[in-house]
C-alpha cells in the first residue's frame, strides 16, 4: 500500500463524516471533492482507500467496485437483507414485508424473514401460520424472541462472516434483537406508541456493527410502505421476477406475457387457487403490480 494510504470498510455515516475500519484502526473521514462531480456518495458498506491526514482522520480518495446498493437504507455491498417483522405489537404488514423481500430480489440480495417477538405467540409453534408462508416460498426464515432468546442462536449462526441489514418497520423489534444476538452492541430501543400502533424511531442513521461471531450487521431507520415505494422501484415487467415461488409455473401459462393477475389459463392463478402460492404473497404481487402500472415510459426514461 502506498505511504499513507488505507483500504478499509466504511461502518459508519453521519453528517459528511464516514468512519473508516483498516487494519490500523478506525479514520473518520471527509470525502474528496470529486466524488460530487461523479454523482457518487460513499454508502455505509462500501470497501474504500482512504488517505491519511493525522493520526485518526483522512480523506475517502476512492470506492471499490460495489455489488450491490440500497437508497434507503443507505447501504452498500449487503449478503443478506434481514426482513424483521413482529408477530405482535404492532402486528404484521404483510404488504410491507413482501415488498422488502421483492426489493432485496430485485437488487440481487439474499433475503432473510425474521418473526420476531415469538414469545408473544407462544413461541415457535405459534408463529407457524406467518413462517409457514415464507419458508413454502423459499425463504430461509426465523421465530425469535429477544426476551426468551429463542431461535437467537440459529439466526447468528445465519449472519455469521456475512455483511447483512436489518430492516423492517418501525417497532419490529430490530434493536432489540440486534442486542440479544451480541448483547455488548446494547443499542438504544424504543417504547411501542399504543396510541400510533407503530414504535419511536430510534435509529437516526445507517451503521454497522461487528457481531462476535464474525461479520457485521447494519441496524437502520424503520420506514413505512410510502417510503419503499418512493426510493424502491420495480417496473411491472421486471415484478415476477421479484416473486421467487411464481418461477415453476410462469412457463405453463397459456399466453406469453401474462401478469398472472387475472388471466384465464394463467399457472401461476392456478396455484395459488391449488395452495401452492400463498394468497398473501399473490394479493401483495397484485398491489405490486397495479402500483407499477401506474409509472409512464417517460418516467422510466
Amino acid at each position: 500500500m502506498k505511504d499513507g494510504y488505507e483500504e478499509g470498510l466504511i461502518v459508519r455515516a453521519l453528517g459528511g463524516f464516514y468512519d473508516v475500519e483498516t487494519a490500523d484502526g478506525v479514520y473518520t473521514c471527509k470525502a474528496r471533492g470529486l466524488f460530487r462531480k461523479t454523482g457518487q456518495s460513499p454508502l455505509v458498506g462500501d470497501r474504500v482507500r482512504i488517505q491519511r491526514t493525522g493520526e485518526a482522520e483522512g480523506y475517502v480518495e476512492e470506492i471499490f467496485e460495489r455489488k450491490n446498493s440500497l437508497v434507503r437504507p443507505a447501504v452498500a455491498n449487503l449478503d443478506r437483507l434481514v426482513m424483521v417483522v413482529s408477530i405482535l405489537s404492532p402486528p404484521p404488514n404483510l404488504l410491507v414485508l413482501d415488498k422488502l423481500l421483492a426489493l432485496a430480489e430485485h437488487q440481487g440480495i439474499e433475503p432473510v424473514v425474521v418473526a420476531a417477538k415469538s414469545d408473544l405467540c407462544g413461541g415457535q409453534a405459534g408463529c407457524e401460520e406467518l413462517c409457514g408462508i415464507y419458508r413454502r416460498a423459499g425463504f430461509e426464515t426465523y421465530a425469535v424472541s429477544a426476551e426468551t432468546g429463542e431461535g437467537v442462536a440459529e439466526l447468528a449462526g445465519a449472519l455469521a462472516g456475512k455483511l447483512s441489514c436489518f430492516c423492517g418497520n418501525t417497532g419490529a423489534g430490530k434493536s432489540s434483537l440486534l442486542n440479544a444476538l451480541d448483547p455488548s452492541l446494547a443499542l438504544r430501543t424504543g417504547e411501542i406508541s399504543q396510541k400510533l400502533g407503530r414504535g419511536r424511531h430510534t435509529t437516526r442513521h445507517a451503521q454497522l456493527y461487528a457481531l462476535a461471531g464474525g461479520g457485521y450487521i447494519a441496524d437502520t431507520p424503520g420506514f413505512s410502505a410510502v417510503e419503499i415505494s418512493r426510493y424502491a422501484v420495480i417496473y411491472k415487467d421486471q415484478l415476477q421476477d421479484c416473486f421467487r415461488e411464481f418461477a415453476p409455473y410462469r412457463e405453463r401459462c397459456r399466453f406469453t406475457g401474462c401478469s398472472h393477475t387475472c388471466e384465464q389459463g394463467c399457472a401461476v392463478l392456478a396455484a395459488v387457487k391449488a395452495g401452492g402460492i400463498a394468497a398473501s404473497r399473490h394479493e401483495s404481487y397484485r398491489a405490486m403490480y397495479e402500483d407499477a402500472k401506474q409509472i409512464k415510459e417517460w418516467e422510466r426514461r
